[in-house]
Formats: C-alpha cells, structure tokens, sequence
C-alpha cells in the first residue's frame, strides 16, 4: 500500500519510518563510530578511504555531505584537500557528536552542520559542487525522493557518491556474511551500545536496500548521467558514482 513502508523487515505506516529511524540513530549516536570499527573489524575506514579516492576532493568544491552526522566523509574531504563542507543529518544527537569531533580536530570553522532531511534538503537548486551519503541511504523513507533532491542541489557538473552496504556476489562469502549479520551483530550492539533492536534493525535495512544494478537504474532514471559502480569487499559494500550534466 502506498502509505506504508518498511522499516528493517517490519511493515509501518509511512509517516512513521523518519521518526523511527531518528530513535535508531538517538540511541547510538554516542558509539556510532566504536560500532562501527567492531561490526566491520575497521574495513569501513577503508571503504570510506576508497570513496574519497575516488572523489578526488578539490579545494574549489563544496560538499554536501547527506547523513553524514558524525563527521567522517566531512574530514576525509577536507583533509585531502577539498574546500568547504556542509554536513546534512536528521538527527540532532548525531550532529552533535560530529561537532564534538571537528572541535577536537580544530576543523570547527570548516565544516557547516544543518539539521535535515534527504529527502526535502534545506539548499537552493544548483548550490553544491559534491553530494555524498555515506550508510544512510538505505535508511530514508523514500529513496526515490532521496536522489531527485541529490540531483536538484548539484551544479550542472557535480557529482553524487554513495556508499553503501551492498549485494554479496559470491554465494560462499554471502552466507558467511548472512549468519555473521543475524548472529553476531546484534548481539555486539546489545553489548557495546546497549541497544540490541537498532542493530538488529541496521542488519534488516541492508537486506531491503536494492542490489547495485537497481540502484544505478534507479540514478539514471533521476537524469544522473555516466553512472558507475564500484564493489567492495566483494560487494559487502559498493559505491555508486554518478554526474548531473
């Protein structure tokens, strides 16, 4: 039904996914990135390491980086030479803790925090250089909404990046990969974060969330053109890249 969606493997009314994945990412903010490091044994560095590879972040650019609430993308970019950041996130406990962190990185004057949604984003059509989403595509409400604002607030000429959880391509990894989700992750957040649900609900949104290919159609079908998509870890993650021209 057109008012109703799906929040991990439950059904819930539409208007209430935003809300709940507000709660999810409240309750974790404070780990968000000690969770990180352990549900991934640190390989999420390197993905993101991957992503700015790719990016090649210039000093003339400004990047819109979306759900990027605790700041790793925002200081990947800077660091590597790009100029100017402005970080997008629904969730204000997450913004915080990314303040805390540019604050401790003396970054507090380079990077803007904005409270939004990536689905109605807060910025004038044509106003960024860069668009990024690092692991929180999978979490909007309505993906298709998400990419048509990616689309609206780029330059002719910008770029979209995202990085996500992904289709495993080889079956013996993809089952290996399926019972360490279900079996092993939830119960590393009931330990280190306290909250056995969120997990178990960030597992279940990965196994929504469209496979590469669907994903790349759905970018070309927004107007992004030379669309191009990346594998990580044998597709555990992958990066879509694409341009508005």
């Amino acid at each position: 039904m057109a008012d109703r969606t799906h929040f991990g493997f439950r059904d819930v009314a539409r208007a209430d996914k935003a809300g709940l994945v507000r709660e999810v990412f409240t309750s974790v903010a404070g780990r968000y990135d000690l969770m990180n490091d352990l549900m991934s044994g640190g390989v999420h560095r390197l993905w993101k390491d991957a992503a700015l590879d790719w990016l090649a972040p210039r000093p003339d650019q400004h990047l819109l980086d979306v759900a990027g609430g605790t700041g790793d993308i925002a200081f990947r970019f800077l660091e590597r030479g790009g100029g100017q950041v402005t970080v997008c996130d629904i969730n204000a406990d997450m913004i915080a803790a990314g303040q805390a962190r540019a604050g401790d990185r003396l970054l507090g004057d380079k990077v803007g925090w904005t409270l939004g949604d990536a689905e109605n984003l807060p910025f004038p059509a044509r106003a960024m250089d860069r668009y990024t989403i690092a692991f929180g595509l999978r979490n909007v409400t309505d993906i298709d909404r998400a990419l048509a604002e990616a689309f609206r607030v780029l330059k002719i000429g910008g770029r979209f990046l995202c990085l996500e959880f992904s289709q495993v391509e080889n079956p013996v990894l993809a089952q290996l990969y399926e019972r360490f989700s279900f079996d092993v992750l939830p119960e590393i957040g009931a330990r280190v974060a306290g909250d056995r649900d969120a997990y178990q609900y960030l597992v279940e949104s990965i196994r929504r969330f469209p496979p590469q290919e669907a994903l790349a159609a759905r970018l070309r079908a927004h107007g992004f053109d030379r669309v191009r998509v990346r594998n990580l870890s044998g597709g555990i993650a992958a990066l879509h890249s694409a341009w508005r021209v």
